[in-house]
């Protein structure tokens, strides 16, 4: 067992959603030295997920036989609109969250410093110091899974803008008048070419009739369809699925465009359970869209890539983050 002389080497990143919460445990190289995973439970309210959250921490910390005593800090990345300085999260709505002070009643039950940020910028922070070494000045994270999220490192700080909830990549209207998105317009990245547009459009087309691989593999109601079985139906031939695929990674395109436009990122990286499962699929669609609509003269050098860290982002990203506010 570590010595308690090494109480500074050891911070705590914690990642969770609307369905689990992960934690590790890092060294002050950012190597991760356990972990423990629990499920959210978000329909029994806040307390009960922050208890969780606290669970979940102590039994990261007891994986790797040390104890709360010998951690430095404990970063946490949280889904929604956070407020970084206040410790809160403002709106998590697939957590049902409001103004819920997440840092202060953390901090009372694990008795360690807490800081707290939006989870896509904490995964882009994690990329950006860990995968990328801190090299490109300025990138752009996109994460395609339940919903899209984004984050924004310029000019290698992250980027958080005047109400601290820039990088709502997700946001972006795509195609006006499209289909309504969750935070109430119509035509947002996030309801063209999120897990959920996904599964909702497949879901749509097969009550009306079409015909997919995915019914004989799950059932006629698609029950536990998940984003595996999405690149198994198109690696068996499905075509429906595969035009799906093909819509959603030239949506995703297109806002990497925009991105590129607006900001002359030097890397734009893709994550997220989509991307994580689908990268074969999709990647090559996404960097030949967003180069055919980018301005011309504007990409050269830019590189477009899928995150190697994988689920890791956001629990490294965290442990990133006390690194850096702790300082």
């Amino acid at each position: 067992m570590p010595a308690e002389s090494d109480k500074n080497r050891y911070v705590i990143g914690v990642d969770f959603g609307g369905t689990k919460i992960l934690a590790g445990v890092f060294d002050d190289k950012f190597e991760c030295l356990g972990r423990a995973r629990v499920s959210t439970k978000a329909d029994r309210g806040a307390d009960e997920v922050i208890g969780r959250i606290a669970r979940c921490v102590r039994e990261a910390v007891d994986e790797c036989d040390l104890n709360l005593k010998q951690v430095n800090a404990v970063g946490v990345g949280a889904p929604g609109a956070v407020d970084s300085q206040s410790g809160k999260v403002i709106f998590a709505p697939n957590l049902g969250w409001e103004d819920v002070p997440l840092k202060k009643e953390l901090e009372k039950q694990l008795d360690a410093p807490v800081f707290l940020e939006n989870d896509c910028n904490v995964c882009t922070l994690g990329i950006y110091e860990v995968e990328l070494k801190a090299k490109p000045r300025n990138i752009v994270g996109i994460f395609l899974g339940t919903g899209i999220g984004g984050g924004l490192i310029l000019e290698g700080t992250l980027y958080s803008g005047f109400n601290r909830t820039a990088g709502e990549i997700g946001h972006m209207i795509l195609e006006v008048g499209g289909p309504k998105c969750g935070c109430g317009n119509k035509g947002c990245f996030k309801a063209l070419a999120s897990r959920t547009a996904l599964f909702r459009r497949i879901k749509e087309a097969v009550k009306e009739g079409q015909k997919t691989i995915l019914t004989e593999m799950l059932g006629p109601d698609l029950e536990d369809l998940r984003s595996g079985d999405l690149r198994k139906a198109i690696k068996r031939g499905d075509k429906f699925v595969e035009h799906i695929i093909e819509e959603a990674a030239e949506y995703t395109g297109i806002a990497v465009s925009n991105l590129i436009n607006v900001f002359n990122p030097e890397v734009v990286v893709i994550g997220g359970g989509l991307m994580d499962q689908l990268e074969d699929e999709m990647l090559a669609i996404i960097v030949e869209t967003a180069m055919d609509y980018a301005m011309p003269g504007t990409t050269k050098g830019i590189e477009i890539v899928a995150t190697r860290l994988g689920d890791d982002a956001g629990i490294t990203g965290a442990a990133v983050l006390v690194s850096l506010e702790g300082k």
